[in-house]
């Protein structure tokens, strides 16, 4: 409920509100797509997949998804206006912009006002928002796991498995026209875990093959060597500034540069 929301964030210091109370509001979504019996279909992936699974330590503003199946049901707009109902119930001021072209369908849910309520903005017109993107045409080669977790409330959520979701994060690296910087970080904290399996190398060529990428086919022995190349061409003072908001040890930036990287590459 919208007054769970003010009693969580009236006891955080006010830099501190904005994030945590999106990501209530991710989790609180991902509560509707359960009761409508959304992951059944929808596949959680992204940097907010990897924080509510395995407690990636910085927050991220998308809930991103695949679907499993072609005309899952319920449909993205049945679900997103069942979500946005849900929200205005609870007394939310609520508005729904839809973006993105097919396969990619987007929306952003916004929140006016609320950034006033929580006391992390004096500006009335400032809104916190959650986009949602669900890509209906997913490559090829994904494996899937269902995991419950508590976060804020308990989730049953199916998912992508840790290949695959490095993989996703490698495919993002490679094919983005541009560079974001919490890109950077979660490469460096997969990486910095040496239990983490090697990439779902079918589905990251699948992922590649759809975008036009026009390197080589990875392999077990080359993936390292493009990545480390990619990151040659990185605005590293930009990417360091994109990142920093949604760190929470933001001391943990300092060891996040381009020697520590290609170590961790090998």
């Amino acid at each position: 409920m919208k007054e769970h929301l003010l009693r969580i964030v009236e006891k955080l210091p006010p830099d501190q509100r904005k994030n945590v109370a999106r990501e209530y509001l991710q989790a609180r979504i991902l509560g509707f797509i359960q009761d409508k019996k959304g992951f059944s279909s929808w596949i959680f992936q992204g940097g907010t997949a990897l924080r509510f699974l395995y407690d990636l330590p910085r927050y991220s503003e998308d809930l991103d998804f695949s679907v499993a199946a072609q005309n899952a049901r319920p449909g993205f707009q049945e679900m997103i206006e069942g979500i946005g109902r849900s929200f205005r119930n609870e007394g939310y001021a609520i508005a729904l912009k839809y973006s993105g072209r097919p396969p990619i369908l987007a929306v952003f849910i916004r929140f006016p006002v609320l950034p006033l309520e929580l006391g992390f903005s004096a500006h009335p017109g400032e809104t916190l928002a959650v986009k949602i993107e669900v890509d209906s045409h997913p490559p090829a080669g994904g494996k899937t796991e269902t995991s419950i977790v508590r976060r804020h409330l308990l989730l049953n959520i199916l998912h992508y498995d840790r290949s695959t979701l490095l993989a996703g994060k490698l495919h993002a690296l490679l094919s983005r026209p541009y560079f974001k910087g919490r890109d950077l970080y979660d490469l460096f904290w997969y990486l910095a875990d040496r239990s983490w399996p090697e990439p779902n190398l079918e589905y990251l060529n699948q992922a590649l093959k759809q975008t036009h990428w026009p390197g080589p086919q990875l392999t077990a022995k080359n993936w390292r060597e493009q990545i480390a190349a990619r990151l040659h061409a990185i605005d590293w003072q930009q990417a360091l500034a994109d990142m920093r908001p949604f760190i929470e040890r933001r001391q943990e930036l300092d060891l996040l540069t381009l020697p520590n990287l290609k170590k961790l590459l090998g």
